[in-house]
């Protein structure tokens, strides 16, 4: 509103590209430095923020690094400084980035300009430091309740996760999110969910910027009410009629948990935040977010590794970009896959590299000519007929319609190199053999700090060592949350971000469990009896007929089995004796 510049501080790029995205197209002027860029695309987008008559110019912190930008910021009409995600500046914050750190260096070339920070998920001790770290004096603080009274909260302990998500979309139909943990899992559970007739899709990093946009679209204007996705659908989620958020496996934090379950609900509705979890689920994560969690000495080998992947020299490297193939580099290294990926991430939060991810894309294939044209040919190349004939065997279908192929499995197969792979699929192609679509890498790199191996690490070693530490302080947030099951689910969640309720919010399953017990089982027997007089059902099928907690009519069916009034046949149907 005022004349001038707005400078967003955000930690992903992501965040910042959708932003941009949304503001051009109301028509607002707004530019961002990623990584990544030449050094003269660097200086003409610092002119147009200058003198184009911008009104947003977002940048990471560690843009802040660089004397060049320094010297802009300092001759812009810069009108406010705003700092997204601000509890990434606190060691004690959910997404901690030592980088954050250098955002002082802003208050430092606009010393004049007032300072805006931005959270959804600080707890107490997150604020108070956030507040330090910024050196705001005398910060207004404007802090909303963490309580949302339309929204229920249920911890659910299931093993046939995929049949409790369909009955908890019947029962409570709209619009809905299915977090998972992985691509492969996002996938398989959307495809589980259309054949029980749920209309699902699947949303991950490894989609085109088209395909994600598509699947977004037709998820918001309730084309199809059902996203299976893993934490990449995230940003720019605005969709005010989700009713259902389940998550079917553990979170990494309570932060992010809030933070997602959060997107249920939006539009003041009573809605329905439910964790499925068995115990399976808690080994999982124990290895995926403690023991695959990255050393000072991790990190050390992992950026050594990188720098002579890439060819780097000593002192070299700053803000060269890399196309980047994860399970390649892991196979040259003989590296573990989670620990590396885990790896990453905290090189990148560190803001020692900054990637760009799509691991997972497959590249397609579909074979043009008949199946005895092509094994003829086969027959007179061999280098071709190894890879074609390995391809035949793994994948069905692959003469009708494109067959989405992973390069690295059939490289592993064979027992070659993945860029002998490539190279018999584009010969194939050469001929007319077959129509590929080939996704070589899988990420984008960019090495924001030259080479300089331990030395470049060093300074970092204490935050690594604190991140490493806050992992299991987190999951530990988690678990405490999953396994107290005598208090309110609202009361546990905001505690933990330092406020208190006063009052039990009276829907969540522990609430409802304790007003079950209040309930008469005699009128629970009677509903079940009426129901049974129709048809055999399963418990399942009854917890669907009857409003009342599930363990509460389970209990009620032995009851009434133990009196002989009801009978369980071989296909777990009860009916009436």
């Amino acid at each position: 509103m005022q004349p001038g510049l707005c400078i967003v501080v955000s930690p992903l790029v992501a965040l910042m590209n959708d932003q941009v995205q949304n503001l051009k197209s109301k028509g607002i002027k707004a530019l961002s430095l990623v990584g990544g860029i030449s050094f003269d695309e660097l200086t003409t987008l610092l002119d147009n923020a200058l003198y184009g008559n911008y009104k947003f110019l977002y940048l990471s912190p560690e843009r802040l690094q660089q004397e060049l930008v320094q010297n802009a910021i300092r001759k812009m009409n810069v009108n406010l400084i705003a700092v997204d995600e601000a509890h990434c500046i606190s060691q004690w914050g959910n997404d901690f980035r030592p980088a954050y750190r250098n955002i002082q260096i802003l208050m430092e070339l606009q010393p004049f300009i007032p300072v805006l920070a931005l959270t959804a998920t600080a707890t107490s001790e997150v604020l108070e430091d956030t507040i330090a770290q910024l050196n705001l004096k005398e910060a207004a603080v404007f802090k909303s309740s963490f309580a949302r009274e339309n929204l229920v909260y249920q911890v659910i302990k299931e093993n046939d996760k995929v049949a409790r998500i369909a009955q908890l979309l019947q029962q409570k139909p709209g619009s809905a999110i299915v977090y998972v943990r992985s691509r492969k899992n996002a996938e398989s559970v959307a495809s589980n969910l259309n054949n029980l007739g749920i209309s699902s899709t699947f949303y991950h990093g490894g989609l085109h910027s088209k395909l994600k946009n598509d699947r977004l679209q037709a998820w918001k204007s309730n084309e199809i009410s059902t996203m299976v996705a893993t934490n990449a659908f995230g940003m720019g989620i605005d969709h005010p009629e989700v009713r259902n958020v389940i998550h079917i496996q553990l979170p990494e934090s309570i932060e992010s948990y809030y933070q997602e379950a959060g997107r249920a609900g939006r539009d003041g509705k009573l809605s329905f935040a439910t964790l499925l979890f068995n115990e399976d689920d808690i080994r999982i994560a124990q290895k995926q977010y403690i023991e695959a969690s990255p050393s000072t000495g991790d990190i050390k080998t992992l950026y050594r590794h990188l720098n002579n992947y890439f060819q780097i020299s000593y002192g070299e490297g700053e803000y060269s970009n890399h196309s980047f193939n994860f399970n390649d580099f892991c196979n040259t290294y003989s590296l573990n896959t989670l620990i590396t990926f885990n790896g990453l991430n905290t090189l990148d939060r560190l803001g020692i590299i900054q990637l760009s991810k799509e691991f997972g894309r497959k590249s397609m294939l579909k074979f043009l000519v008949s199946s005895e044209r092509l094994l003829k040919h086969f027959d007179q190349d061999m280098k071709l007929s190894v890879v074609g004939k390995t391809i035949l065997r793994m994948y069905g279908g692959i003469f009708e319609t494109k067959n989405r192929i992973d390069l690295n499995l059939v490289s592993k197969k064979i027992g070659i190199h993945v860029e002998q792979v490539i190279s018999a699929l584009k010969e194939m192609e050469k001929l007319e053999l077959a129509e590929i679509q080939l996704h070589e890498t899988d990420a984008s790199l960019t090495f924001l700090l030259p080479r300089e191996d331990e030395k470049t690490i060093n300074p970092w070693a204490k935050d690594i060592d604190s991140l490493k530490k806050k992992k299991g302080s987190q999951l530990g947030a988690v678990l405490d949350y999953l396994n107290n099951k005598e208090e309110c689910r609202s009361i546990q969640l905001v505690r933990y971000f330092g406020e208190e309720l006063k009052q039990k919010c009276g829907l969540c399953d522990y609430c409802v469990s304790i007003d079950a017990k209040e309930v008469n089982v005699e009128d629970i027997s009677e509903e079940i009896i009426n129901l049974l007089r129709e048809t055999t059902m399963n418990s399942r099928e009854i917890a669907q007929h009857i409003n009342h907690p599930e363990k509460t009519i389970i209990e009620t069916l032995r009851l009434l089995l133990d009196a002989g009034k009801i009978k369980l046949n071989q296909a777990n149907k009860y009916s009436l004796t």
